[in-house]
């Protein structure tokens, strides 16, 4: 059998014969020598099919109205976050500014008395305590009873006192008696002249015993009337040596007390002025000098912040921390600050510098440990940039690298951007 193939240009064809059962193989292979002729020398060629199909593809899905996701950007670019008009509720922009940031250095201690303005109240003499006037808590004033005792000592002195005033009295009487008689010849200028020496005697020994319940803390007056009433008053009234609050009391009624035997019966300390007590990196001690302005903040009052000055800086590194330990003198004008509390404290060492700032909330954190902000220029299509940051003060953060100063960025809702992408990009 011979079959004649046509060929799609003129005056082309191809002539094959076949004989008996090879029929069927014939027209297979004439099937396919139409499919390469059509494919060779189409117009449009297998390239011009695969394209035509490619688009219909494209056109079938754009019909159907597939849904864009909110991240966008060319591939390789940064990440960027298409808001749509609900979501631009959810985040606030502003042009990034330029602040001053202090240079500062912060550290954190406690709060503790002012041991220099703290007094030990003990007895000046030994006895056991009668009356106690003041308790832990109590704002004393200068020259104010703490407490009392019954003092031998004060017994003995004052059983002196009177001794020596009777003396006097009686050795004056004699002196008075014997010039009498010495205008009559009745006794002899000798006699006269021991009475005056024993009467002039006498008046020193009165006064050495008057000084000495002096020292007791009576006054003149308390001591003309002991000498008046010929008795002795052996309570010992111990005041307070300073202004102040009674910040420890061990004294109680009956307790025998001596002087400078510890505990003291009564601690008072002048609080108008606190010491923080802050140790300090070995590093940064070079920074910190005797007399510079210091800022403390406690947490019991967050929103204060009490002023003081560096007092002293220790001469020694503790060993084992590191740590150089400085003392500063805070100003407690209200009474506010107690002995215990956890302070911080910042000193500025150095002169403010300028950069561009960014609030608190437009700076993220990312797992990778860097930081970030969202940029945009048409406050909708928002573009993720990797910031260099440094201080932070005052609810800003410092953007050293990243920002420059005009350019809008979220300094709020950042990290809902951040969400954003997350979540588009899973």
């Amino acid at each position: 059998m011979a079959i004649v193939v046509p060929i799609d240009r003129p005056g082309r064809s191809v002539s094959m014969a076949f004989h008996g059962r090879n029929t069927a193989l014939a027209a297979a292979i004439v099937a396919a020598i139409l499919v390469a002729a059509v494919l060779t020398y189409s117009p449009l060629g297998l390239l011009g099919w695969s394209q035509s199909g490619l688009g219909a593809a494209a056109t079938t899905a754009k019909a159907q109205g597939t849904p864009s996701s909110p991240a966008g950007g060319n591939a390789g670019g940064p990440p960027t976050v298409n808001l749509t008009d609900t979501q631009l509720g959810s985040v606030k922009v502003e042009a990034a500014s330029e602040r001053e940031f202090a240079i500062e250095k912060e550290s954190v201690g406690s709060i503790d008395f002012n041991q220099e303005m703290t007094v030990q109240v003990f007895t000046p003499y030994q006895g056991r305590i009668v009356g106690l006037f003041a308790k832990v808590g109590d704002d004393v004033q200068k020259g104010q009873t703490l407490f009392t005792i019954d003092s031998p000592d004060l017994l003995q002195a004052e059983s002196t006192l009177i001794a020596a005033a009777g003396v006097l009295e009686f050795t004056t009487r004699n002196l008075a008696r014997l010039r009498e008689l010495y205008k009559t010849r009745a006794v002899s200028q000798k006699d006269m002249e021991q009475a005056a020496s024993d009467q002039q005697t006498a008046e020193g020994a009165l006064r050495a015993a008057r000084d000495a319940v002096r020292l007791f803390g009576k006054s003149d007056t308390e001591i003309d009337r002991i000498i008046a009433e010929r008795k002795a008053d052996p309570i010992l009234v111990v005041p307070s040596p300073i202004a102040g609050r009674v910040t420890a009391r061990s004294a109680a009624p009956g307790l025998f007390v001596q002087p400078g035997n510890p505990p003291a019966p009564y601690l008072v300390a002048d609080i108008s002025t606190m010491w923080m007590l802050a140790n300090v990196p070995e590093n940064d001690s070079p920074a910190f000098r005797v007399g510079q302005e210091v800022k403390v903040k406690v947490s019991a009052f967050p929103e204060r912040t009490f002023e003081g000055r560096i007092s002293t800086i220790a001469s020694m590194v503790d060993p084992f921390t590191r740590r150089v330990l400085i003392r500063s003198e805070v100003q407690n004008p209200r009474d506010e600050l107690r002995s215990g509390m956890f302070a911080t404290f910042v000193i500025r060492t150095g002169a403010p510098v300028r950069s561009v700032a960014v609030p608190l909330d437009g700076v993220v954190r990312e797992g990778d440990g860097t930081m970030t902000v969202w940029v945009t220029a048409d406050r909708r299509r928002f573009t993720k940039r990797t910031v260099k940051v440094g201080l932070q003060q005052d609810g800003y953060r410092q953007i050293l690298e990243g920002v420059q100063p005009g350019e809008l960025i979220a300094t709020e809702g950042a990290l809902f951007l951040s969400n954003a992408l997350a979540t588009a990009s899973r």
